[in-house]
């Protein structure tokens, strides 16, 4: 047994070499078909992304200062009431619609006024008339009593009828002004030119005096009124410009302050600040609401689109495109504008380099990157 294994061995190792030459078994892969396999699966198509979707790191003008928001009202505003008593015969203009500084927009029954009108007319000229009379009787009175045909009392009680006389006149004088007063407000007015807002009163109403008839406002400038903390308030002085949006308009506006409050919230320690906003095209509308910043001061920094910035993790990051590949950037993050919907970004980034904004800026790092045109 001992002497048979070589024999044994040598003819295994002969039938070996005759399955290989033969072709019968697989062979294994070479080195130079391995490399090329990896090769292969390491191959990752572009993503392609249009010039909407990235944008390029600038420098620009950044703004800070403390922020404010509020509901939109108008800066003039007048509730048209009515004066005097009785029908509403007529209420000429409706909600939205404009009205001329004087023009005429409600009409009040006048008849009884008509009438109290003419009586105190005619108790006023009565009352001249008798005045009349009484200096009349006065100057005969002077004369007779020059003469010596009467006493001087006599001329004294002329005098005094004469002054009685005229205070009848003042009085008539003073019922048929109020009268006509009154008469006059039957005719209602707009007091600024501006648009009706509301319109509580309808034609036909039995109306008194005070009752609400509709309500106009100027739509020239806007008012805005904010709460800013206390410790905020020493930024801010009047004629600092604002800078804001309103909720529902994409363009951003320009506005001012007006003034601040001379007491602060005894709740929440908050202190009004009221924002003088120009509305000559009309594009803001009372009720709505804008957010924006008082501008204390300004310096040149780096910015990108708020868009471009992942804020879900620890740290800040942007996609940014270099040697066409995306690459992930820590980024830290300074003033933010909400008008512009820009960021300072203090650190991370340089001017010229192209970042990737929307929903697709979370590409994995080293993802190829090509720009459509």
């Amino acid at each position: 047994m001992h002497r048979s294994s070589p024999a044994f061995v040598t003819l295994a190792l002969a039938g070996a070499t005759l399955a290989t030459a033969c072709g019968g078994g697989s062979t294994p892969p070479t080195p130079a078909t391995g490399v090329a396999s990896a090769a292969s699966a390491s191959a990752v198509p572009a993503v392609s992304l249009s010039p909407e979707n990235v944008a390029t790191v600038t420098m620009r003008k950044i703004t800070s200062g403390p922020m404010v928001s509020g509901e939109l009202t108008p800066a003039r505003e007048a509730t048209v009431r009515a004066q005097v008593g009785g029908s509403l015969m007529s209420l000429t203009v409706d909600r939205g619609q404009p009205v001329r500084a004087g023009q005429v927009v409600a009409r009040i029954s006048s008849r009884d006024l008509e009438e109290s009108h003419a009586s105190a007319l005619a108790a006023f000229k009565s009352a001249e008339t008798a005045l009349t009379v009484a200096k009349s009787e006065l100057q005969r009175t002077e004369a007779l009593v020059k003469g010596g045909a009467l006493a001087a009392r006599d001329q004294e009680q002329a005098r005094n009828s004469v002054s009685i006389a005229e205070a009848q006149v003042a009085a008539a004088k003073a019922r048929e002004r109020a009268v006509w007063q009154q008469l006059d407000d039957t005719t209602v007015t707009a007091p600024f030119a501006g648009l009706v807002s509301a319109r509580p009163a309808s034609s036909g109403d039995i109306v008194s005096p005070g009752t609400s008839l509709l309500t106009i406002v100027d739509p020239s400038s806007m008012r805005l009124e904010a709460l800013v903390p206390a410790d905020q308030v020493s930024q801010i002085h009047p004629g600092a410009k604002v800078q804001f949006t309103v909720r529902g308009i994409p363009e951003p506006f320009v506005g001012s302050v007006d003034r601040l409050n001379a007491t602060a919230d005894p709740v929440t320690r908050q202190v009004a600040v009221f924002v003088s906003l120009p509305n000559a095209g009309g594009k803001l509308i009372a009720g709505l609401f804008a957010e924006g910043r008082v501008e204390t001061s300004s310096r040149d920094g780096i910015a990108v689109p708020l868009a471009a910035v992942d804020e879900t993790g620890a740290m800040p990051f942007v996609t940014r495109v270099r040697d066409g590949k995306a690459e992930r950037v820590e980024v830290t993050l300074g003033a933010r504008e909400a008008g512009t919907e820009q960021v300072e970004v203090t650190k991370g980034l340089a001017v010229g380099d192209l970042v990737i904004v929307g929903s697709v800026k979370n590409l994995q790092p080293g993802t190829p990157v090509k720009i459509t045109q």
